[in-house]
């Protein structure tokens, strides 16, 4: 599971940072997660393959968040794109991009599926063989949901000195791999644990774009692996927190704590703030294991 982040300050573009976006790729594939002004010059910069995006999760439609999205779906287009594109966001994301490829007569060239969200509480919204997509019921001053992805458990590994030594024609292999007791070449049947390893534990990832301090949310991101949250503020403008309806660093580290996580990053940084390592040392005073998002960073988590 890896994570690079595109963007991750609030509210308007710099010269020497971006709004929010970043590109998870977990489970064989590659999701873009919200989408700020800038987003395709990030993906060009740091050598995403356009194609291979072919999820698009946007959390709400504040403008550092999705503004880069008509953009990068007419780059889309002018690349000549066939393959199917599906964007997940609140009701009223259809209308708004719809609207300007309208104007611009810049209809795609290939399929442009929406999936509006509505509902308050957390949905599954994605599955395939691999992955698993849960939306995040978050508290913002627009409709706003996080996204929760998680991996499903994989094929078992094949110890093949074990499997040859216990006379297994290779024709079995595979369903060694699905788990399945098989019978050797001499009738025995052989228990899979003898001839296979435990699959790699699976991975977890929650996305929690801006919202104020909620706990409600725990249940939903309980011993995630890793959990991006918003944290705008430092202590010392925590009163500004529930005004505008975000976070602080230390809100977030509580909320990190409270469900167990294993890694937090913290993002979505006002400007006002020159040292982005306060962020750092205010979470810790909370919880131990604090990352800080930085445009171009790379995380790997195995």
């Amino acid at each position: 599971m890896n994570l690079t982040i595109l963007g991750c300050y609030s509210a308007t573009p710099r010269t020497l940072g971006n709004t929010t976006s970043q590109v998870l790729e977990i489970g064989n594939h590659m999701f873009l997660i919200d989408c700020g002004e800038g987003t395709q010059v990030q993906l060009r910069r740091h050598k995403v393959k356009f194609n291979q995006i072919k999820h698009i999760f946007i959390s709400h439609l504040h403008g550092d968040h999705f503004f880069g999205l008509v953009g990068l779906i007419s780059t889309f287009r002018l690349l000549t794109r066939e393959t199917d594109l599906h964007v997940y966001g609140p009701k009223g994301i259809k209308e708004v991009i719809t609207l300007q490829l309208k104007l611009a007569d810049s209809w795609t060239n290939y399929n442009l599926y929406f999936h509006e969200l509505t509902s308050n509480t957390s949905e599954l919204i994605f599955e395939d063989e691999a992955v698993e997509v849960y939306t995040i019921p978050l508290e913002h001053r627009i409709y706003t949901n996080g996204y929760l992805f998680k991996e499903k458990e994989g094929d078992r590994k094949l110890n093949i000195d074990a499997a040859k030594e216990a006379n297994i024609d290779v024709a079995y292999f595979r369903k060694l791999k699905q788990g399945f007791d098989v019978e050797n070449e001499d009738g025995i049947l052989i228990d899979n644990n003898t001839v296979t390893f435990p699959p790699e534990q699976p991975k977890s990832y929650a996305f929690c774009s801006d919202t104020v301090y909620k706990e409600d949310i725990i249940p939903i991101i309980d011993n995630v692996d890793v959990l991006y949250h918003e944290s705008t503020f430092l202590e010392s403008h925590a009163h500004l927190a529930p005004k505008t309806k975000h976070a602080t660093a230390k809100q977030a580290a509580t909320i990190a704590k409270l469900a167990n996580i294993g890694t937090l990053i913290l993002g979505h940084y006002s400007s006002r703030y020159p040292d982005l390592e306060l962020f750092r040392k205010e979470a810790k005073t909370v919880f131990d294991t604090v990352e800080l998002a930085q445009d171009g960073k790379v995380f790997n988590f195995g």
